[in-house]
């Protein structure tokens, strides 16, 4: 089944491939300028910091739906060993096996292929078994670093939590800007809270996969028209699920991953930061967000941190 004349539209109008040459992996990071940066440090006052990662655990966020995403599988290969013979110095070492994308994770480039095209019209076929991403890897992005905006869209409607169904539409996303008191700008990470990571936090893993309210398909363009370097979510698949457009299955991962080149982020907590965002009145914040640099990688873990 192709891709409906309704997608194609929209593809064709946030579109960003040569915006930044041939060549260019990073796509909307691109916008995170120096100036970007400056200006990101400038928004910190007291100097709080919120730390947005879940933990990494044997019974995390994922429940078996996406196959091969799997929970860290954590072992100890040393206890306290004396390498160095008896009364020397003793080491623990540990060893994990997990899914890139099985925590808090950002989302490369090459994670998403429609219509036989990665972004910047990269073929399909150059992620490879053997190799993984030869093109727009994770390990592209050596450095993500730059202002941050909550749009707590719970907060904004009321409610401490979206309802499964919701599509999160530009009218929430404009309603929680009004909130923060914030206008989204270019180069900035645009953190969406629907509040569904309250489950996942109370054990529910089944609840806060399924179904899940997120993004629309109708926000590309918002934050195309706003030149947003990045995008995260509290939840699982990041758009709503089940999908708003019958059977068209993850066209927002596609828009941002391939049209657009703009990475995206799942299972962030922002919980405490909603807090503290309220607490404060500062929903614009300084954000360290470097992914892991997986080399080939079409996703990797990261541990972010919000500097308010």
């Amino acid at each position: 089944m192709s891709l409906p004349d309704a997608f194609h539209a929209i593809a064709a109008r946030v579109n960003n491939w040569g915006r930044w040459g041939a060549d260019d992996e990073l796509g909307t990071l691109n916008l995170i300028t120096d100036e970007v940066v400056r200006a990101a440090v400038a928004c910190v006052g007291p100097g709080r910091r919120v730390p947005l990662a879940v933990p990494l655990r044997r019974d995390g966020v994922q429940t078996g739906a996406i196959p091969g995403r799997v929970d860290p599988l954590h072992a100890m290969v040393q206890l306290n060993q004396e390498l160095f013979g008896p009364g020397t110095v003793a080491c623990s070492d540990d060893v994990v096996t997990m899914g890139l994308q099985a925590g808090t994770h950002w989302d490369a480039l090459a994670h998403v292929s429609h219509s036989g095209r990665l972004y910047n019209g990269r073929p399909a076929g150059t992620v490879t078994a053997h190799a993984g991403a030869a093109f727009a890897s994770i390990a592209a992005v050596r450095h993500l670093v730059s202002r941050g905006v909550l749009l707590d869209v719970a907060r904004a409607r009321g409610t401490g939590r979206l309802p499964g169904g919701h599509a999160v539409v530009p009218e929430d996303l404009e309603a929680a800007e009004e909130l923060a008191g914030v206008r989204v700008a270019g180069g900035d990470v645009v953190l969406v809270r629907t509040g569904q990571m309250r489950l996942l936090l109370a054990g529910d893993r089944h609840a806060y996969a399924y179904p899940s309210p997120g993004l629309s398909i109708r926000t590309p363009e918002w934050f195309h028209a706003r030149d947003v370097a990045a995008v995260a979510a509290d939840t699982l698949t990041f758009e709503i699920f089940p999908p708003e457009v019958a059977d068209l299955w993850l066209p927002v991962h596609a828009l941002h991953l391939v049209e657009m080149g703009m990475p995206q982020g799942q299972n962030w907590n922002l919980e405490e930061l909603s807090t503290a965002c309220g607490e404060t009145g500062r929903y614009a914040f300084l954000l360290a967000a470097t992914p892991e640099p997986f080399t080939g990688g079409t996703g990797a873990p990261v541990a972010p941190v919000a500097v308010l």
